[in-house]
């Protein structure tokens, strides 16, 4: 079953997973997916609250 990722919930959803799997500089980068995408500015905080560290991105 291929993965798809098409809302806020989804990226959160496979943070989550990545988490539980040791995995937490992806879980860190799914996180913040999820909390882009979210409106809610206070909910988009406590994502990443979910997820503490710095941001793993690299912007251009």
């Amino acid at each position: 079953m291929p993965l798809c990722f098409n809302t806020a919930a989804d990226y959160l959803e496979a943070a989550r997973e990545m988490a539980a799997s040791g995995r937490s500089a992806l879980a860190r980068l799914l996180a913040e997916e999820a909390a882009d995408r979210t409106s809610d500015p206070g909910e988009a905080a406590r994502i990443l609250r979910e997820f503490p560290g710095p941001s793993l991105r690299q912007e251009n």
